[in-house]
C-alpha cells in the first residue's frame, strides 16, 4: 500500500502543495509550526475522512477561505486509486474514489490504511477513556465500512438524545421522541460494541508478544475491553447485544431523566491496559506506559497487515524525538516493511532505516 502523490489546496496552512513520494521512507523536516504535522494529517484524512486533531472539517480549512481540497494517488490491492476530499464551510464534505462520489466515509475502508504515531499517543494509557475509544474508532473505521457508518449515526443520535434530556423539563413534549432515540442508539451501539470487541481480541493476539520483546521479557501486557455492564459477551452477535443494551437503558431511564444526561451506552467504553495484572494507568511508570502505547500501535499495524495483506502507511509525527534511544531503536526495527512518513526538525539520518526521500517544509510550502 503506497501513497504515490499528494495534492492540497487551502488545507491548514497550505495554499497549495503537490509532491510525489518514495515508496519506502519519506523524511519530512523543518522547524516547528511550519506544516509538517498538517501534511501527515492530510494523508490520514484520506484514509478515513477523520482527523486525529480536528473535531470538525471546517477546522482544517485555511482561515478566510470557503473550502479546501485534498487529492491522493494510492497503489492498493493491485490497483491505482485517486482519492479526493472537498471540504467546505457551508456544505457537507464530498469524497471521491476514482472520480466516483462516495455516499459515506465508510466506503474509503481498505483503500488507504494508515497508522499514525504522534507525541500525544505516548500518553494514550494515562489519558481518560475517550482517548482509547478514539484509538479504537480511528483504527476500526479504516477496516470496517459498517462500523464507520454506525459510529457516525451513533454520534448523531447521541447529540439528539442529549438535547432531549437537557431540555425536557422546559419542553416536556420532547419526551415523546426519547424512547425512539434510545432504541436507535441501542441498535447502532450494539454494532459498535461487537466490532470493538473483535478488534480488541485481535490486539490481544499481537500486542503482548510485541510488548514482551520490547521489555526484554520482564513484563506481561494484558488488554480488556470494558463496555456496558449488562453485556455478557461483547463478541456476541449485535442482535444479542441489543437486548442487553435495552435492559440497561430501561434500568437507567429515570436516572437519565433526573440527571438530564445520557448515562448508558458504548460512548462510555474503555480499553483497560494491564502490566503484570495491574492497571498500567494507575501503577505504570512513564516509561512503562509509553512502551505499552507503542506496543498497541505496532499491534494495530500488524492487524492491518493481516487484514489487507499489505502494510498500512506508517505516519511517525515527531514521535521519535520523544523516545529514548532504546525505544527509538525498537520502533525502527519493527517497521522494515511498508511506506513510512517521518517528521522531524532536522534532516538527519535515522539509523535502521533504508534511504528514501527528504522534503523540507517551510511556511506551508515545499522548499
Amino acid at each position: 500500500m503506497i501513497l504515490n502523490a499528494l495534492e492540497l489546496d487551502f488545507f491548514r496552512n497550505y495554499v497549495h502543495f503537490q509532491s510525489n513520494f518514495h515508496p519506502r521512507v519519506n523524511l519530512i523536516y523543518g522547524e516547528n509550526a511550519q506544516g509538517k504535522t498538517n501534511l501527515l494529517e492530510a494523508v490520514a484524512y484520506l484514509s478515513s475522512a477523520r482527523s486525529h486533531r480536528a473535531r470538525y472539517d471546517r477546522e482544517m480549512i485555511m482561515l478566510d477561505i470557503d473550502g479546501a481540497f485534498l487529492k491522493g494517488q494510492v497503489d492498493s490491492r493491485g490497483r491505482t486509486f485517486t482519492l479526493e476530499a472537498k471540504l467546505s464551510r457551508g456544505k457537507s464534505r464530498q469524497l471521491y474514489s476514482n472520480g466516483v462520489r462516495l455516499k459515506t466515509a465508510g466506503e474509503l475502508a481498505g483503500i488507504l490504511t494508515t497508522v499514525l504515531f504522534c507525541p500525544e499517543d505516548l500518553y494514550l494509557i494515562r489519558e481518560g477513556a475517550a482517548a482509547r475509544r478514539k484509538f479504537l474508532d480511528l483504527a476500526i473505521c479504516q477496516l470496517r465500512p459498517r462500523y464507520a457508518q454506525a459510529l457516525a449515526e451513533y454520534h448523531r443520535l447521541y447529540e439528539h438524545k442529549t438535547r432531549i434530556l437537557r431540555d425536557w423539563p422546559e419542553n416536556p413534549s420532547l419526551l415523546e421522541t426519547l424512547d425512539d432515540f434510545s432504541l436507535r442508539m441501542a441498535q447502532t451501539g450494539a454494532i459498535l460494541i461487537h466490532y470493538r470487541a473483535h478488534f480488541v481480541k485481535r490486539l490481544e493476539q499481537e500486542a503482548p508478544a510485541i510488548h514482551r520483546d520490547f521489555s526484554g521479557g520482564r513484563e506481561t501486557l494484558g488488554l480488556r475491553y470494558e463496555t456496558v455492564s449488562t453485556v455478557a459477551d461483547p463478541l456476541a452477535p449485535p442482535r444479542t447485544i441489543l437486548e442487553e443494551l435495552l435492559a440497561h437503558q430501561e434500568a437507567h431511564r429515570q436516572a437519565e431523566l433526573e440527571a438530564r444526561q445520557c448515562l448508558t451506552g458504548p460512548h462510555k467504553d474503555d480499553l483497560a491496559v494491564e502490566l503484570d495484572g495491574r492497571s498500567a494507568k494507575t501503577y505504570g511508570s512513564q516509561g512503562q506506559t509509553r512502551t505499552a502505547a507503542l506496543s498497541l500501535k505496532l499491534a494495530q499495524r500488524e492487524v492491518f497487515f493481516q487484514e489487507t495483506g499489505e502494510y498500512p502507511v506508517l505516519l511517525l509525527d515527531d514521535v521519535l524525538s520523544e523516545l529514548d534511544a532504546k525505544r527509538q531503536s525498537f520502533v525502527l526495527n519493527h517497521i522494515k516493511g511498508g511506506q513510512i512518513f517521518i517528521t522531524c526538525c532536522e534532516e538527519e539520518k535515522l539509523e535502521g532505516l533504508e534511504q528514501g526521500a527528504s522534503f523540507h517544509i517551510q511556511g506551508g510550502k515545499l522548499v
